[in-house]
């Protein structure tokens, strides 16, 4: 855990959280079974296990994108059981970052347009200080000649730092990271792996990172195994 992290309140609790699918029908299955879990703000942790163990639903649930089926999940305090989707859209887009394993950036954009997007979609109309803020950003990924590039003038790994950069656009708190390497080689996972590293390091963000790669896996000051649905190994 990182000094950050050490004694700060929790940025994501859960609380007996299961998820089902299919309630109350014959093809009824559990896939998460009472996950209890917290996250420190400042930590950087790893979430791994065996395909199939529940990774993917429980980085949905955390991201806010499915609501657990019984349990409770805090983000910054916040219990989400007493938002409205509004809410719950609100609290997502300002306090999560998203990193996916396929970068899913806008093809008809520039670098410095799909990182200005998480904050048009908040505020509603593009502004000048975004624009600058995500200028900014795309500095500190090392993309500064890259502004008005569009992705497919991109190699993979600059594409992810784009990316990495637009999940910091609204200055959350908590980013989600799901395989953001997997689609890279060595030299540029690295590269992704150690910028999500630094801005945890300098700006306190926690980082949540679903990864098959032990290298990087190894690298986490904390690793959270997940298998069958159950956390079975948290070690810090």
């Amino acid at each position: 855990m990182s000094a950050a992290g050490s004694a700060a309140a929790p940025i994501l609790a859960l609380e007996g959280v299961r998820k089902a699918y299919n309630v109350g029908t014959p093809v009824e299955v559990e896939v998460l079974h009472g996950i209890d879990l917290t996250l420190a703000k400042g930590e950087f942790a790893a979430l791994i296990g065996p395909s199939g163990s529940g990774k993917s639903t429980l980085l949905n649930s955390i991201g806010l994108l499915e609501r657990p089926t019984s349990g409770r999940i805090l983000i910054a305090g916040r219990d989400i059981a007493a938002l409205d989707e509004a809410e719950l859209t609100a609290l997502r887009g300002r306090t999560i970052g998203f990193v996916f394993q396929f970068h899913h950036l806008l093809p008809a954009f520039t670098a410095l347009e799909n990182v200005m997007m998480p904050m048009v979609i908040d505020r509603g109309r593009p502004a000048s200080a975004m624009q600058e803020r995500a200028a900014s950003l795309l500095e500190q990924v090392g993309l500064a000649a890259a502004l008005h590039k569009k992705p497919a003038q991109l190699s993979g790994g600059m594409q992810q730092r784009v990316a990495i950069a637009r999940s910091l656009a609204m200055s959350p708190p908590l980013v989600l990271a799901d395989e953001p390497t997997g689609n890279l080689d060595t030299r540029s996972a690295d590269e992704v792996f150690a910028l999500m590293q630094r801005f945890n390091a300098e700006q306190g963000i926690a980082f949540l990172i679903v990864t098959h790669d032990p290298r990087l896996a190894e690298r986490c000051p904390r690793r959270i195994t997940l298998v069958d649905g159950r956390v079975v190994d948290s070690l810090a």
